[in-house]
């Protein structure tokens, strides 16, 4: 994002043999004044259809909990565990419910859902 080294603008490709694939999604990074101590701030700015992530693009990943956090841990380790958030989901754990719900009990409508949703906002 310009000249800000604490704003960075980040590009995943969604996952082979996930409802995300030949999905392109956005995310914005924002750095703490005292990372690597403190968590960066991380948003989807593509809309994606999944339990962890809500409409506003908050992602819901406890490494990026406070708590949870390590300084060892690298943007590339943390994009990898985003990645791999999109092909498993912790449902039991959501921000978004209803896509929860429907991940338990009905996965290929679920994937369905996804697969709409990666077309319409991430292609």
């Amino acid at each position: 994002m310009g000249s800000d080294l604490f704003h960075w603008q980040a590009t995943i490709l969604g996952p082979p043999d996930s409802p995300y694939s030949d999905g392109c999604f956005s995310l914005r990074i924002q750095f703490p004044q005292d990372y690597p101590f403190t968590p960066p701030k991380m948003q989807f700015t593509t809309k994606i259809y999944h339990p962890n992530i809500n409409e506003s693009g908050g992602i819901c990943l406890d490494i990026l909990k406070q708590d949870n956090w390590s300084p060892a841990l690298t943007i590339s380790k943390v994009l990898l565990s985003i990645l791999s958030l999109l092909t498993d989901a912790n449902a039991d754990d959501p921000l978004v419910p209803e896509a929860a719900h429907l991940w338990k009990v009905n996965r290929a409508k679920f994937n369905e859902v996804a697969r709409q949703w990666t077309q319409r906002y991430a292609s």
